[in-house]
């Protein structure tokens, strides 16, 4: 994974962020804190996350909306790219353009800010991380016991991927395109893809 391989939020100051140096847990958290730009964290390195396109966070709002409608008032609730996610299988620090968990937060106790238990993890592709969100990052994110569903948005054509976890711990592959149904059915939510799109204000 290289330097701003995880588009969404700008570049970095490389004097906060040295590349010869190997650095804590604490210290990113130290990084996260200060800055005003978004890092992921992995095996002592830290990485800046590149800054996205209207039509990506376009995207990313729509999946909270989207997701919103269907979850008020239950026991699920979607969180926007603020939220902050630790892989604790492997030590990776992130954010996911959108996620879902259901229940109360499980925080990691070396970072109470992170949480370790999604259902749904949601990333919006791009030029720049379609790679890295369909390779590297996705299996950081299936290391996570709670996860069920992660939903991939593409931002140059209407179609949603969806990776879900089967019986015995498999995961199946479902590709889902304009006039499809998408169905979440760790948390019990069917929407049309056009609906997504329509709320993203993206043709």
């Amino acid at each position: 994974m290289t330097a701003g391989a995880a588009e969404g939020h700008g570049t970095v100051d490389a004097s906060m962020v040295a590349p010869s140096r190997h650095y804590t847990l604490e210290d990113y958290l130290s990084v996260e804190e200060m800055s005003v730009v978004r890092h992921e964290f992995l095996d002592g390195e830290i990485f800046a996350m590149a800054g996205g396109t209207p039509e990506h966070a376009a995207l990313s709002a729509a999946a909270v909306i989207v997701l919103g409608r269907r979850l008020e008032g239950g026991r699920c609730r979607p969180y926007s790219a603020d939220l902050r996610i630790r892989v604790v299988a492997t030590g990776l620090a992130t954010y996911a353009d959108a996620a879902v968990i259901c229940g109360d937060p499980s925080r990691d106790p070396a970072s109470p800010t992170h949480v370790t238990n999604p259902t749904v993890i949601v990333e919006v592709l791009s030029p720049s991380t379609e790679a890295y969100d369909r390779g590297e990052k996705r299996d950081h994110y299936l290391q996570i016991a709670s996860l069920r569903e992660y939903m991939l948005i593409a931002q140059d054509r209407r179609e949603i991927e969806v990776h879900a976890r089967a019986a015995g711990g498999s995961w199946q592959r479902s590709v889902h395109r304009a006039g499809h149904v998408v169905e979440l059915s760790s948390i019990g939510v069917r929407f049309q893809v056009d609906e997504l799109y329509d709320a993203a204000g993206i043709p």
